[in-house]
């Protein structure tokens, strides 16, 4: 037995399951403690199935706080950008791409040292310690609780980032630190937004995961929780603290999971309808296709893995304005229950258009009545369009594809869809995300530079492979369940020894019990 819980936006949603059996589900809305929303949404699920505490074997969560925190441009600490590359890189400074709104947020705390290496390891330019002193008397005058340092080609050759790291922390002691060479990949610009990003959310990841924390004690829920990331896989809570970037498509990943168990199918387009936003993405065979491409989160361009997920903002508290002309992308969120006006608020959200229309019961209709019937068509119609465009953005051929439907804001499409063969809407669509939590695996990753000399390219990877599938056992899955998901190999020419970089991920169900 097993609980998925998946935290949005707007609704907290939890689905009981014992092996593939879905035993319950249902949801609550989210809160602003997060763990208070945990615990009401699994009182609900345990008094509804029967079932005891004591039979609960793991709990998975998946969450969208950190991804719609950028969205929204909320809860986001002021960071201090540091760059190890002068004299190189001088063109571009950090956050030059970033929406302005967002660089504001983050307070624009940009300093650029001389440091960083080539491709082949060798330094630009000796690192400046001198200069980092100086940043970090900057810093604590400026009250910074957070950083991120980012090195040329610091994936290839990390020291320079942990030497600046060691230097920050004897001079600012209590700074959260994010080190680029741990999050992103090769490819400079992106891999430093990615690492200011996630050096943003530093507080939120800590009360985020400590909420969740508390609310497992307050029920007594003595099994190990985990917590969903990018690429579907597990992982600790220890590291969602210190990388909540990678939980940011957790979400969407999720419900795709979800989506591609409860319809069955392999191929097909997911659109999956929160409260907040809508996420578009493809499966091939039953997984999110892997974005190729850096990926765009809240306007900013950042390269860590992540599924190929087109978000727009869509959801069930997503303000409609100018006649209906005009929806999102902000959103009332997790107070639709007091705000929207079907009950009692004074917002008017997409979830009013929906029960105005007839679609929908929620709420009081009586509060709706007065919304004139063009504006209700328009509106639909607006989000209809937004809906089909960015199913067809999303598609690889002209071939209309089967679109699963799923998350609780899936009321807000009733017709069909230009760019769709059929609309599914499985049974338990709405919880599809707490569903895909649910069956989440365990992944091991190995990411090194191998040498080849007096060996072979053979035994190498046969090696590689046997680390990484003892790392996924490590960290927890059933070792006659762990298959090689992904396999990329790039010989490196500028170094020694026929030297190439390997990185091979395994992934394997969690034993349970």
């Amino acid at each position: 037995m097993r609980i998925g819980i998946d935290v949005g936006g707007t609704n907290t949603d939890a689905a009981l399951m014992d092996g593939a059996a879905v035993l319950g589900a249902c949801k609550s809305p989210t809160t602003a403690d997060v763990g208070s929303g945990i615990v009401a949404v699994l009182k609900k699920l345990l008094s509804m199935t029967g079932v005891s505490v004591s039979q609960i074997q793991a709990v998975m969560i998946g969450t969208t706080h950190f991804t719609n925190a950028v969205v929204e441009r909320k809860r986001l600490l002021e960071v201090a950008a540091i760059r190890l590359g002068l004299p190189a890189t001088k063109g571009l400074p950090p956050l030059t791409d970033w929406p302005k709104d967002l660089a504001d947020t983050l307070g624009r705390h940009t300093f650029m040292l001389r440091g960083g290496h080539e491709f082949d390891g060798r330094t630009i330019a000796p690192l400046d310690e001198k200069g980092l002193m100086e940043v970090a008397r900057t810093v604590r005058e400026r009250g910074l609780k957070t950083a991120a340092v980012t090195s040329v080609f610091s994936p290839v050759t990390p020291e320079m980032e942990l030497r600046a790291a060691e230097i920050l922390k004897n001079e600012v002691p209590d700074i959260a630190l994010s080190l680029s060479h741990e999050i992103g990949r090769v490819g400079f610009l992106e891999r430093e937004n990615a690492s200011i990003m996630n050096a943003s959310l530093a507080e939120l990841s800590r009360k985020v995961v400590s909420s969740f924390r508390d609310a497992l004690k307050e029920l007594e829920i003595k099994a190990p929780f985990f917590i969903s990331q990018n690429d579907g896989t597990l992982m600790s809570p220890d590291y969602v603290e210190r990388y909540p970037v990678l939980t940011f498509a957790s979400g969407p990943t999720n419900s795709m999971r979800g989506a591609a168990m409860l319809a069955g199918a392999k191929e097909a387009m997911v659109v999956d309808i929160g409260g907040t936003t809508s996420d578009v993405g493809m499966l091939v065979h039953g997984f999110p296709r892997e974005s190729a491409v850096a990926v765009d989160i809240g306007g900013v361009r950042t390269n860590f893995r992540m599924p190929d997920v087109l978000a727009i903002g869509l959801g069930g508290g997503s303000l409609v304005r100018d006649d209906g002309e005009r929806i999102g992308p902000d959103s009332v969120g997790y107070e639709i229950t007091t705000k929207a006006l079907v009950f009692g608020g004074d917002t008017l959200t997409t979830t009013d258009i929906v029960v105005a229309a007839g679609l929908e019961d929620i709420g009081d209709r009586s509060r709706v009545a007065h919304i004139p019937a063009k504006t209700i068509e328009t509106a639909l119609a607006t989000m209809h369009r937004m809906v089909d465009e960015a199913v067809d953005r999303m598609k690889t051929s002209a071939e209309p594809l089967p679109v699963i439907l799923v998350g609780g804001g899936s009321i807000l499409v009733s017709r069909d869809l230009p760019s769709a063969s059929k609309v599914l809407r499985p049974e338990n669509a709405s919880v599809a995300n707490a569903i895909g939590a649910a069956i989440a695996q365990v992944g091991g990753e190995v990411d090194r530079i191998f040498s080849l000399e007096g060996t072979s390219r053979d035994a190498v990877l046969a090696g590689a492979k046997a680390e990484a599938s003892e790392r996924a056992i490590k960290a927890g899955a059933t070792p006659s369940s762990v298959k090689i998901m992904d396999i990329e190999e790039v010989p490196l020419a500028y170094l020694p020894g026929s030297a190439t970089r390997i990185r091979v991920k395994a992934v394997g169900d969690l034993v349970i019990g």
